[in-house]
Formats: structure tokens, C-alpha cells, sequence
């Protein structure tokens, strides 16, 4: 029996179409203005750590690339209600990281790496479990590189130095926080 679904091929056109056109300009619908202002800043703690531009903006260019695909299957209806759970559940984990994340940001010396990289690996398989039958291992592969990338405890901890060069971003970065958590974006 052959299962041509005109649906499911214009679904697949508009991932691979998003996935080639990752710009700012066209992922504008999928990502708010405050999420890209996160991003870029995202990108700027990268390339100050890593010393690598290319790096950087690959790992922005991933994790924009994830959130468009899974926008999709939102918009599609694509999930099940197992995995529009896990997409709840997901949303709670990431909610709890922004908190502690601007927590640790409002308190000086409260950091902890630990703390902050169990909550971005949790989300990490939160995100994997939830996408499993929907993307390619290649997609899986982006989300292990973003989420690997941001928990590096070295690159946290700098991240969260009080008085360190990368404190500017991280100012930004959680105000950006607040205003989604505030939005009830996350």
C-alpha cells in the first residue's frame, strides 16, 4: 500500500527549507525578539570562550535549527499526547533552569556548576525523548552539540564569575530570562 501524504511532504519541505535558511530574518515567525537577543549574546559568550567564530555560530545555528524543526512539528500536530507530556514536562525543566539560572545570576557566589548542568542535561534528554521518531540522527547529534556546548562547567563558571569579562552577556542574557519567564514563554 503506498502512503503518499501530501501533508507529510510539505512538512518535510518546510524543515528542510527552515534547516538551509537559519537567519534571523527567517526564523522571525518561530523566535521573538527577546529569545534572539538571548541568542546573540549566547553566541558572543561562545566565541569570547571558545576564541572560535565558526564554532559559535555553528552552535547558535543548531540550536536555532532545533527550535525551528520542533516549532513545525508543533504547528503541525505532530505529537502524541505521550510527547506533548514530555513536551510539558520539558517546558517545566526549562522554566526551573531560567529561575536558577537568574538566581544564581542575582545572588554572587551562589553559582554551582553541578546544579546548572544536571538542569541543561536534563532538558537535553528531555528534548532527545521528545524529538526521537520526528528528526534524523543528525538533528539528535545538533541537540547533543548545543546542550553539551552550554554545560560545559568551565564555560558556566566563567559565565558566572561576578565581576568577570562575561558578566555584561550574562546581565543580558537574564533579563532576557526574566522577560520569557514573566511572558509565561517559558
Amino acid at each position: 500500500m503506498e502512503t503518499f501524504s501530501s501533508k507529510d511532504m510539505a512538512m518535510r519541505a518546510q524543515k528542510k527549507i527552515l534547516s538551509s535558511m537559519a537567519t534571523k530574518s527567517s526564523v522571525q515567525m518561530f523566535i521573538d525578539d527577546t529569545t534572539s537577543e538571548i541568542l546573540d549574546e549566547l553566541y558572543r559568550v561562545s566565541k569570547e570562550y571558545s576564541g572560535n567564530k565558526s564554532e559559535a555560530q555553528k552552535v547558535v545555528k543548531d540550536l536555532i535549527k532545533i527550535a525551528v524543526k520542533i516549532g513545525v512539528l508543533f504547528r503541525n500536530n505532530r505529537f502524541t499526547p505521550e510527547e506533548l507530556a514530555i513536551a510539558q514536562d520539558f517546558k517545566k525543566k526549562l522554566h526551573t533552569g531560567a529561575m536558577t539560572a537568574i538566581s544564581f545570576y542575582e545572588v554572587d557566589f551562589t553559582f554551582d556548576h553541578a546544579v546548572m548542568t544536571e538542569l541543561l542535561n536534563s532538558c537535553r534528554d528531555l528534548l532527545l525523548k521528545l524529538v526521537n521518531t520526528h528528526l534524523t540522527p543528525k538533528s539528535h547529534g545538533r541537540i547533543n552539540h548545543v546542550f553539551n556546548h552550554y554545560s560545559d562547567p568551565q564555560l558556566l563558571s566563567k559565565l558566572y564569575e561576578p565581576s568577570g569579562a562575561f558578566r555584561p552577556h550574562l546581565t543580558k542574557i537574564c533579563k532576557g530570562l526574566n522577560k520569557l519567564v514573566e511572558d509565561g514563554t517559558i
